[in-house]
């Protein structure tokens, strides 16, 4: 029995050292891929610039999950703040480096909290380091945070979304404070805290600082995985016929 191609979506994990270094994932980014209609592949953050650009050329999308913090030093965007939990070096590193090649071979991709914080960070955007100390007296948005965010009309978020507001679900402590060109903001909280990016030039790129596969099965949220499966299917068709 034939069955329809689903695109590969590659999904970063998290790298933790010490004695026995190894990945982590939670399964729910799985989950919330195979739900959408694609297979689910995690990928560990190791490897140059050769590699990165070798697993592009494999998979169909990428998914960058979830995680700790940036070493803001090591960016130069100045000193670590003392709160963060910066993920390893070479974690970040390979994170950056997959972002940029992403974004410059039209490769969909899809950022989740840091995911969406490292896809405007490549390309020129700032960062709040700990909320709420960098916007006083705005709200927490660690610890699993249920508030609104509203979203920009015409944006490719509100086509896929097919929702002018969504209930979402937080659970960080940095925030992206200003995109650059080719990014537009197209999601913000009441508070006019930046909560999505997307670039309209790009076939689907699309950053949200809250956690998506955290929401009920069946909300509007599951949207946001199933346009980026969608239009990584899209992009693995083009390949196809190339």
């Amino acid at each position: 029995m034939a069955f329809p191609p689903r695109p590969l979506i590659a999904i970063t994990t998290s790298l933790e050292l010490g004695e026995r270094p190894k990945l982590s994932l939670g399964t729910r980014y799985a989950d919330a891929v195979l739900r959408a209609g694609g297979i689910p592949l995690a990928i560990p953050p190791i490897g140059g610039p050769t590699d990165v650009e070798r697993l592009v050329e494999r998979v169909d999308g990428v998914l960058f999950s979830g995680g700790d913090d940036f070493d803001t030093a090591r960016l130069g965007l100045g000193p670590t703040h003392p709160k963060a939990t910066p993920v390893p070096s070479a974690k970040q590193d390979f994170d950056f480096e997959l972002a940029r090649a992403v974004l410059a071979r039209g490769t969909p991709v899809l950022g989740i909290c840091y995911g969406m914080q490292l896809l405007a960070l490549a390309e020129g955007g700032r960062l709040y380091q700990h909320l709420p100390e960098d916007r006083p007296n705005a709200r927490q948005h660690s610890g699993n945070v249920e508030h609104p965010v509203a979203v920009e009309s015409g944006s490719k978020l509100a086509h896929a979304t097919r929702e002018s507001s969504l209930a979402v679900v937080s659970r960080h402590h940095q925030a992206v404070a200003s995109v650059r060109a080719p990014w537009n903001v197209n999601a913000r909280d009441d508070e006019g805290l930046i909560e999505g990016i997307e670039r309209a030039d790009h076939p689907f790129a699309l950053g949200v600082q809250w956690h998506p596969e955290l929401s009920p099965e069946g909300s509007p949220n599951d949207r946001i995985l199933r346009a980026f499966v969608d239009a990584a299917a899209l992009h693995a068709a083009r390949l196809v016929k190339r």
